[in-house]
């Protein structure tokens, strides 16, 4: 006979214990060690951006908490995250709140977030608060590491960017914080004078990029860069740039450095994707003791049959080219753009070499570009013969597992905050909710019951 549910098995009381809900193998019960150690070393950080006067605002450690269920369960909306939290048992264990605790108003967290966490660097602190416990439990070995960049769409329309002469900042509505931000950098020299101003920018959010590069659509982001450590695709350092490839290879150096400066590690190699191997960054990893397993990134091939610069023999000891024919071409010494040396054949040779018609058609004798820093992009085009290179090449495919992971699991493909200091906040917490699931996940599991 078919079983019916009575109506009239409510109880008055119960006794229920929040502990003995959350299942020891709940993600975030692993995770809590972990996080409890490192808010208690914060909090003393956090005081002096606290009134000692006034209505008792916030707890810090509640904010945080609840940010790190929210990027590390794809909860993109602040509301629902509230909602969320709530109704689950489990968010209300970790946040630190009771069955009839209630739960900060929406508004309210958002306003404590904007200000406080910001004017502390509160979350740059707990990132490498993580990556230190990371290192703590042998997740980082300090050898090998990857580099890459991914571009997350701005909080701005891509049918509403304009000329950045045609824009009055002025206007009551243009008074954001984002765009106080664009200003106060674009005042203080931050854009390097030599390149030039964007022809497009978002009203919204000017520190944006007009970019192509994300699934070949058009729109304004930023550009996501992970320093990895390929051990266990722990994330030893993040930055937030504006979606340009100059910028992106640019922060290379920043978290190298930082790395270094911050945990004492610095790697004995790098992998990276050849829009990361221009002479000057390969120069630098050189000079400063890192094997670049990068791919160069070769400008001087052509395609239209002519001799291409590989047809020309390079003395070292004469400093000079050699073309097909052994004749030579010199240089001035002259650096052109800060980059470039032209070495520059004789017009007489070049009048009568019969590979003339191969080899400069439309000019009277050939110039050929050489990098000032092209020992370097040698060193690169050496070291991409050997086993060690295939071995990275194939390791460089965790930074990227790390951005596909964080657009799929993690919900994370547009940002919600504006301006750059938006965006290095919400990418400290993606990086930081990436690496205590990587530490929960390298940690033995309690045995199920």
């Amino acid at each position: 006979m078919m079983g019916r549910q009575g109506g009239d098995q409510s109880r008055l009381f119960y006794l229920f214990n929040l502990e003995e809900r959350i299942p020891a193998r709940h993600l975030l019960r692993r995770i809590n060690p972990v996080v409890s150690r490192i808010l208690d070393e914060l909090r003393d950080k956090l005081r002096p951006f606290y009134s000692e006067i006034g209505r008792p605002s916030v707890d810090p450690e509640l904010m945080l908490r609840m940010l790190i269920i929210a990027y590390s369960y794809g909860i993109r909306s602040e509301r629902r995250l509230c909602e969320e939290i709530e109704l689950h048992l489990a968010y209300r264990w970790f946040c630190r709140l009771g069955l009839e605790d209630k739960v900060p108003d929406h508004s309210t967290f958002s306003v404590n977030r904007h200000g406080r966490f910001r004017d502390g660097d509160v979350l740059r602190q707990f990132f490498e608060a993580v990556v230190t416990a990371c290192v703590d439990a042998g997740l980082v070995k300090g050898e090998g590491f990857a580099i890459d960049a991914s571009v997350m769409e701005a909080d701005a329309s891509r049918y509403h960017g304009e000329s950045p002469d045609e824009i009055d900042w002025s206007r009551t509505e243009r008074r954001t914080r984002a765009v106080a931000e664009f200003l106060t950098a674009l005042e203080s020299g931050g854009e390097n004078p030599d390149r030039k101003p964007p022809k497009v920018i978002s009203p919204t959010d000017p520190c944006s990029a007009w970019t192509a590069k994300a699934n070949k659509r058009v729109q304004f982001g930023y550009g996501l860069n992970y320093l990895i450590d390929v051990e266990h695709a722990i994330i030893v350092d993040v930055e937030a740039t504006p979606a340009r490839t100059y910028d992106e290879v640019a922060a290379t150096k920043t978290m190298i450095t930082r790395t270094e400066e911050r945990f004492g590690i610095k790697p004995a190699r790098l992998a990276a994707d050849t829009a990361y191997g221009t002479g000057k960054l390969l120069g630098w990893l050189t000079a400063s003791g890192i094997a670049p397993h990068i791919p160069v990134w070769e400008m001087s091939d052509r395609d239209d049959g002519t001799l291409s610069r590989r047809d020309f023999t390079f003395d070292i000891d004469t400093n000079v080219y050699r073309c097909p024919e052994g004749k030579v071409l010199r240089t001035t010494g002259r650096i052109h753009e800060g980059r470039t040396i032209l070495y520059r054949a004789s017009k007489r040779d070049c009048q009568v070499c019969p590979l003339k018609p191969k080899c400069c058609p439309n000019m009277p004798f050939r110039k050929i570009p050489r990098d000032v820093n092209e020992r370097a992009r040698d060193c690169a085009r050496a070291l991409a013969n050997t086993p060690e290179f295939a071995i990275s090449h194939d390791e460089r495919k965790k930074v990227e597992m790390r951005f596909a992971h964080l657009k799929t699991h993690h919900r994370f493909e547009r940002l919600r905050l504006r301006g750059l200091t938006g965006a290095r906040d919400e990418f400290h917490l993606a990086a930081t909710a990436q690496n205590l699931k990587t530490l929960a996940n390298c940690i033995p599991r309690p045995p199920t019951t």
